[in-house]
């Protein structure tokens, strides 16, 4: 069981350093311009539908990353054997944070091809949000209600 934990923190772990690192690679790219920038700065409607479009992501997906993995761990991963509901629980984090990846590069696409602040801003409230999602052994353990783990009897 310990090990089976171990392990899927460390996946957890390792997804949640791509989800810092991903963006961090993106605004390399984008202030070395290796990646197109300023393509919609001089259409309005262009710039107004791509921050509307941030703005109702980063407004979406952070509610949903958070609150719909909460729900499915109340109702559908409490009610499974430990490892099934350790493999249901590490695909539900992978999940919320790919939704909230997926919203972070969008609005920093957003940020680029507008060079509004308004893509910048959704992409940190996106980042922020994924603060709430740190994997930790400690938070695995209350998430899946299990107790700490009895002592290794010695033989």
């Amino acid at each position: 069981m310990k090990e089976q934990i171990q392990k899927t923190i460390k996946i957890l772990k390792a997804a949640y350093v791509a989800v810092w690192a991903l963006p961090i690679c993106y605004i390399v790219l984008g202030e070395t311009d290796l990646i197109p920038v300023g393509a919609l700065v001089d259409d309005k409607s262009g710039s107004y539908f791509m921050e509307t479009a941030c703005i109702l992501l980063a407004a979406l997906s952070v509610p949903l990353s958070l609150k719909l993995f909460s729900l499915v761990l109340n109702k559908k991963i409490d009610t499974y054997t430990f490892p099934v509901a350790l493999s249901r629980y590490k695909v539900w984090s992978l999940v919320r944070l790919s939704i909230l990846e997926g919203s972070i590069l969008f609005c920093l696409t957003g940020y680029y091809l507008t060079m509004s602040s308004t893509g910048v801003l959704c992409a940190f409230i996106g980042l922020t949000a994924t603060l709430f999602c740190i994997p930790t052994e400690k938070k695995l353990y209350e998430e899946l209600h299990i107790g700490p783990e009895p002592p290794e009897s010695e033989t």
